[in-house]
């Protein structure tokens, strides 16, 4: 007799009484099947380079927008901790730096069709799962938008089955998730700021020391604002230093100590999210349905992110010849956010977090107690009474509520086909014979609003500013592939042949009037036209693509692919680009020499190599160029009624596409009855004909044009170790490590422009793209406590000679180091998960090693430019003294100084990124209940973070930079999953 069960090997047996039967588990049936390029492949036969991510995984995170969900659950994935803001996304780089000019994004599809909709609109409760493609083999067949690697996103699909219906709630209370930097009290702000006007009276204006002492004791009024905005009421500004000490008087009692940044953060920003979802069907026909809901409060007052979002997907087998499906999505959002950015007094990650402590949220008297309103509550300080340096007319609560604005999305998505074809015998020469007719659309309307209020800020005087915005994109995907899929004894076909077209349409129009109406936020009452704008971007591309897939005996695979382009950024005579990919898997443990090693499931080695296209590169403020080659006319600089415009680029029609060589070395094996995986890659990606602006001398009036300049290479390291300890009845243990990394190099720039500076990066030929390129610190002078730097001279050859110390920043600002960059030496996570019974538990953990940032706001924070500025609690180890020794120069405000490696930080970092906990209600409770299955399940989600310095966020950009954004969340949550 022979036993047999779906995923276990056949055994065959003696008939007889009380029989116990146990079966194997069968490692090739199961094997892992993923989404790839127009398609399917199993995990052991695939010769490129992807990862998967479950819906489990994704499930476990709290998250608003799907790209915060993909960290640490892919090698070879780099990613930013993304804005807190609630709706956006974290930027993704897969290995590494693609480009210099043009987009190192990846290309997202959705359903076989790629995605130009909005990512927050898609659920990530409707993910089924998703597939990061990273090299030539797996992404060629995108061409023109795969370079930079393709993640495949497979929406849930109806089962076959009666209908299953599903219930999630989640609630949940976020706060921030990264400390504030370390900032001084009021006392330590007041004597640093006597310091650092002292220290200004006596190095700078020459001053005696103690007439500088007695100059910045008189000076602190001035400085900080009068006595109204003196907390310390026991003593006036005089004499709050004590001129037999040089230090705040040890009784100063402070009235008020009201920080700007706790009056604008929510600790407790509640997060609700809501999903039902119906799926079953026939054998002929499946359907999945789903609704959801999502409101979150961000943790800055007045921002916030509301989605509404339905999905359906329908798959009908209508003959057996004859297949179709439609899957479609709406969705619909409304985001409240600041927008206020970078150093601006109304930007308040930048106004609350640096103010001066000793400035009130509420107005204060003489006394230093609230004066209250007619309505008998405190009354916003907006600094009308005299507070000084740029923060007149500001409050921080105030701003964020007067001020508003928001984003209204409408996103709709359409994903379509039939197919035509069969596997069954009965076809006969026809069998396996397949014609794929697939049509994808894409839309979004967005209607925002910018409000800047009439009674307070830069609009004031204008009457307030109502600005609005509405763009429309289109986009859709038109395919037609012809496949052959047949078996011949040992020998296995997949052939494939295709055409696709897409076509893409961005409108924008844009409209601001000033002098307005309270309360109405509407253009029509306005008196004064403020801006008004439209234009129209198109872009198209043709395509023709093949491939070719052979497996013989389960055990050699061979796959090819050929992809030709044609993109409209191109003039005519360049449009067209071709990319391919070959690649090989060599199945060993199918060898016969393998037989009698049981210990091993599955090992594989595979290699391939193919070359991808890029056509998009960016403009300066990150968006699309679609028009490289032509040279356009910028006609916005109207004379008075006459139009009027100037050449704004210059033509160049030999440009075209930038060009990605990737070959991929790997072993994969699977050991001890699937106890143990462990994947290795090797990496080596070089990008030449890089899509770069030429300099020129502005002397022509154009500082360069778009043309196909530079080499630059990434190679790399990836391991993937998972593995179940134990495994019983009852409970299991899973872990799961990786780890990646990344090298990168600029072969070729410009040959008359081998290096690009800008700020205090280099991009240079030989060295890593944006290292760092600043002068080094040479400590500090004990006798002065002036900065010192290494400073040296060139000889006629540009070798550096007489390299020594000096306190001259001048001299420091043209003796400049290459210092590094913000690439890891090694980055991955670590994760566990445990069952027993009803109860999981699920941690994610993430680390970086190596790299370094630049954090200009902790440098902003020590070399404070305005006495309105507060200081970091470093600078309490400033020089006071000759003598002294120490790492912080004495303290000045608007000191003279140059940038220096002394605020490049170490970028290793550890994250807690998440922990949940679930329970599942017993079975035999759910049988009794009628109910399927009922989890209960709780989360922290980016509980904590471990770097060199705390406020720093290690992860805000690739590049090694810091910026006053929005501040990542932490998150703890709670919910209930009910299957009916």
């Amino acid at each position: 007799m022979v036993v047999s069960f779906v995923g276990m090997k056949p055994q065959e047996v003696g008939v007889k009484s009380n029989l116990k039967i146990i079966l194997e588990s069968d490692n090739q049936m199961l094997d892992e099947v993923m989404v790839v390029a127009y398609g399917t492949a199993k995990k052991s036969s695939f010769t490129g380079s992807a990862s998967t991510i479950s819906n489990e995984k994704l499930e476990l995170r709290p998250i608003t927008n799907l790209t915060k969900g993909l960290e640490g659950q892919a090698t070879g994935l780099l990613t930013t901790s993304g804005s807190g803001q609630p709706g956006e996304a974290a930027s993704i780089v897969i290995r590494g730096y693609g480009s210099i000019n043009a987009s190192q994004d990846p290309l997202y599809v959705v359903d076989g069709i790629p995605f130009d909709g909005s990512l927050s609109s898609i659920n990530p409760s409707d993910i089924e799962s998703m597939t990061v493609l990273k090299d030539a083999s797996a992404g060629a067949l995108y061409g023109a938008r795969g370079a930079n690697g393709v993640v495949m996103i497979t929406t849930k699909q109806g089962k076959e089955g009666k209908a299953q219906v599903a219930w999630r709630s989640t609630v949940g209370w976020a706060s921030r998730a990264i400390q504030p930097y370390d900032m001084v009290d009021q006392k330590d702000f007041v004597q640093l700021t006597y310091e650092a006007l002292r220290n200004g009276y006596a190095f700078n204006s020459g001053y005696s020391w103690e007439q500088a002492q007695q100059m910045a004791r008189s000076g602190l009024s001035a400085n900080l604002g009068g006595e109204l905005y003196n907390p310390f009421k026991n003593y006036t500004w005089d004499n709050l230093i004590n001129p037999e000490t040089g230090m705040v008087q040890a009784d100063a009692a402070s009235a008020w100590d009201e920080r700007w940044m706790d009056a604008v953060q929510r600790d407790n920003a509640f997060r609700q999210e809501h999903q039902l979802s119906v799926n079953g069907g026939s054998d002929k026909t499946k359907y999945m349905f789903s609704l959801g809901y999502l409101n979150e409060d961000g943790i800055l007052i007045n921002t916030g992110f509301q989605r509404y979002n339905a999905r359906v997907n329908v798959n009908s087998n209508v003959t057996d010849w004859f297949k179709a499906n439609v899957n479609a999505s709406l969705s619909n959002s409304v985001q409240d956010y600041s927008d206020y950015d970078g150093s601006s007094t109304s930007n308040v990650w930048y106004s609350a977090q640096f103010v001066s402590p000793l400035f009130p949220v509420y107005i204060k008297g003489l006394d230093g107690k609230n004066v209250l309103g007619e309505d008998g509550k405190p009354q916003l300080d907006y600094g009308e009474k005299g507070r000084p340096g740029s923060y007149t007319d500001y409050n921080p609560v105030g701003g964020l509520t007067d001020d508003k604005s928001n984003r209204k999305n409408d996103v709709a998505s359409l994903r379509t086909g039939v197919t035509f074809g069969s596997d069954k015998d009965n076809f006969g020469v026809f069998k396996g014979i397949k014609l794929n007719v697939n049509f994808g659309l894409d839309y979004r309307n967005q209607s925002r609003m910018s409000y800047m209020n009439m009674y307070h800020g830069n609009q004031a005087t204008a009457g307030g500013l109502l600005t609005k915005y509405n763009t429309r994109m289109q986009s859709y995907t038109f395919n037609q592939l012809l496949s052959w899929n047949r078996s011949f004894g040992l020998h296995s076909f997949d052939v494939l042949a295709g055409h696709e077209f897409y076509a893409y349409s961005y409108e924008y129009l844009e409209a601001g009037k000033t002098n307005l109406v309270d309360g109405i936020l509407e253009l029509r009452p306005g008196t004064t036209l403020y801006a008004a704008d439209s234009y129209t971007d198109n872009y198209r591309i043709e395509s023709w693509l093949g491939r070719f897939n052979y497996n013989y005996d389960e055990k050699y695979y061979f796959s090819a692919s050929l992809r030709t382009d044609g993109s409209s950024r191109f003039q005519k005579d360049n449009r067209w680009g071709t990319f391919w990919s070959i690649g090989g898997n060599w199945r060993i443990s199918r060898e016969a020499f393998m037989e009698d090693v049981k210990w091993v499931d599955n090992l594989s080695l595979k290699l391939s190599y193919g070359q991808q296209g890029n056509d998009n590169i960016l403009h300066s403020n990150g968006t699309s160029n679609y028009y490289l080659w032509q040279s356009l006319y910028d006609l916005g600089w109207p004379n008075s009624n006459q139009i009027g415009g100037m050449v704004s680029s210059l033509e160049n029609k030999e440009v075209s596409w930038e060009k990605n060589g990737n070959l991929n070395v790997g072993v994969e094996a699977t050991l001890f009855g699937s106890r143990l995986t462990v994947n290795a890659e090797y990496y080596n990606r070089k990008t030449v004909d890089m899509l770069l602006n030429y300099p020129m001398a502005t002397s022509t009036g154009f500082n360069g044009y778009n043309a196909n300049v530079g080499d630059m290479r990434n190679t790399g390291f990836e391991f993937e170790l998972r593995g179940t300890p134990i495994r019983t009845d009852d409970f299991t243990w899973n872990i799961s490590l990786m780890g990646s990394t990344v090298k990168n190099k600029v072969l070729k720039l410009t040959n008359t422009a081998p290096e690009i500076i800008k700020g205090v990066y280099s991009i240079k030929e030989g060295m890593p793209i944006n290292t760092f390129y600043m002068a080094k610190s040479a400590g500090v002078d004990p006798a002065t406590g002036a900065q010192l730097y290494w400073v040296y001279d060139k000889d006629e050859n540009g070798n550096i000679i007489n390299e020594r110390i000096s306190d001259d920043y001048s001299k420091a600002s043209t003796s400049k180091y290459y210092l590094g960059n913000r690439i890891p030496d090694l980055y991955g996570s670590i994760g566990t998960d445990f069952s027993y019974k009803g109860i999981d538990l699920a941690i994610l953990t993430t680390y970086s090693i190596g790299g370094k940032i630049y954090d200009s706001l902790y440098t902003g924070s020590m070399n404070a430019q305005y006495a309105t500025n507060t200081w970091n609690k470093h600078q309490l180890r400033r020089w006071q003294k000759p003598g002294d020794i120490t790492d912080v120069p004495r303290v000045e405000i608007n000191g003279s100084y140059t940038t220096t490696d002394r605020f490049l930080i170490n970028a290793s970092y550890f994250a807690i990124k998440n922990i949940t906990l679930g329970y599942s209600l017993p079975k035999d409770w759910m049988r009794k209940a009628k109910l399927g299955n009922v989890r209960v399940f709780g989360s922290i989600d980016n509980l904590a973070l471990f770097s060199h310095l705390q406020g720093m966020d290690p992860q805000y950009n690739f590049k090694g930079e810091t910026d006053y954004t929005y501040a990542p969340n932490k998150t703890y949550s709670f919910g209930v999953e009910i299957n009916f």
